[in-house]
């Protein structure tokens, strides 16, 4: 059995890629019943991947933000300039 990524090493990017090609190539049409399906567990695996990778970002995220005792989500209102001084 093949041993599978642990999801802090999975390159999210590379596997959003793949995934991308995967339902380009799907919804393209013109393959078999075997290599669409085929092609869909591919993309299912992948979309697992990636969403253990972003789970593991927020789990970071929220011991970053729970180590920051000044920390104000209002700090990152995106729709104002940053003030200088």
């Amino acid at each position: 059995m093949a041993k599978k990524n642990a999801p802090s090493t999975i390159n999210f990017e590379k596997s959003l890629t793949r995934l991308e090609v995967l339902v380009n190539k799907l919804e393209k049409g013109g393959l078999s019943l075997e290599e669409a399906l085929q092609c869909f567990g591919q993309g299912v695996e992948l979309a697992r991947e990636c969403q253990q990778a972003l789970q593991v970002a927020e789990q970071k995220i929220s011991v970053l933000r729970k180590q920051t005792d000044n920390w104000n989500e209002q700090d990152f209102d995106d729709t104002k300039p940053p003030e200088t001084d």
